[in-house]
């Protein structure tokens, strides 16, 4: 099977109430836990590649990575780049065989944030590739997206419409309470996605596909692990998982996965090394970090995005 674009995914989960899973990839080992579980569980996903990503295991591998999961698991499969800063790498990925980029133009005003992201789409759908666009800014910090608390910003319901028909993107990023990184809450805060925001959102756009970023709920076990190795992750605090289901169940088509995937495989790798000193097989400690992937993933699918089957 080839690469697909997310058109007729977000169509099929849109109408049946649940969302596709968008998991950043960054080396072998992450692609194969992922695919393989998406391919065992009969689920559409996206693999997306960050700027950072990029620059770390290099455009050309990763692409080629991807490729080979197709040919092992039968299932649609996107290739996405997440947060493209500006036209040049957005470019590069639809040069370079992505289906779907996303140009990330939430830090400029709203009249440049749509002449940069009409920019993209007009080049993009010239090459048979979709867009995704942002409005509203997510504090946290991931890969080469950092924003402070007081900068975030939630998404007005007033502005979409003007930005999708002026843009012409094929899907809408969101603020409405999602954070990056690990650490999105501090102790005791009780996390609370604006589901009013999305509704509300929903109504101006029907049937239109919304997406989730900052959306890794944090997985506990894996912190835990983490700790009980060494690790410092005791205020890390993440988007309840039922919240997030209940958004899938809604406008919501696509949640990114980040921040639950590195836990995951740092924890694996952590387990083995503490546990047997002398090691220096990468093969050992970096197979249980992609069993921890191929789990979790597993998981996302059937519990949060409701996704398996879908296929």
């Amino acid at each position: 099977m080839a690469l697909v674009t997310t058109t007729e995914m977000f169509k099929k989960a849109y109408e049946g109430g649940y969302a596709i899973g968008a998991f950043n990839v960054n080396n072998m080992e992450i692609v194969q836990g992922i695919t393989a579980a998406a391919g065992e569980l009969k689920s559409p996903i996206v693999l997306q590649v960050s700027a950072g990503a990029r620059k770390y295991a290099q455009h050309e591998y990763l692409v080629k990575l991807v490729e080979a999961a197709l040919e092992l698991n039968d299932i649609p499969i996107a290739l996405h780049l997440d947060h493209g800063a500006d036209f040049e790498i957005c470019k590069s990925c639809i040069d370079g065989g992505f289906t779907s980029v996303m140009i990330d133009g939430s830090h400029h005003d709203f009249e440049d944030n749509i002449a940069l992201t009409k920019k993209v789409v007009d080049y993009a759908h010239s090459k048979g590739v979709v867009v995704e666009g942002e409005l509203g800014q997510l504090a946290g910090v991931e890969d080469d997206v950092n924003v402070a608390a007081e900068d975030a910003q939630y998404t007005d319901p007033a502005q979409v419409e003007e930005f999708v028909s002026r843009t012409g993107v094929d899907s809408l990023a969101i603020a409405i309470g999602t954070s990056h990184g690990a650490f999105k809450f501090k102790p005791g805060q009780n996390p609370q996605l604006r589901f009013d925001i999305l509704d509300e959102i929903s109504k101006r756009l029907p049937q239109f596909p919304i997406v989730l970023h900052g959306a890794s709920s944090v997985s506990q076990e894996y912190v835990q692990e983490i700790q009980k190795y060494g690790g410092n992750l005791a205020d890390a605090i993440g988007i309840p998982e039922d919240m997030l289901r209940q958004a899938a169940k809604s406008a919501v088509c696509k949640i990114n996965i980040d921040s639950d995937l590195r836990l995951a495989f740092t924890a694996g790798i952590r387990k083995v090394l503490s546990e047997q000193p002398e090691a220096f097989d990468p093969r050992s400690y970096l197979a249980e970090g992609r069993n921890n992937i191929h789990t979790l993933v597993k998981h996302k699918i059937v519990n949060v995005l409701g996704s398996d089957n879908k296929a």
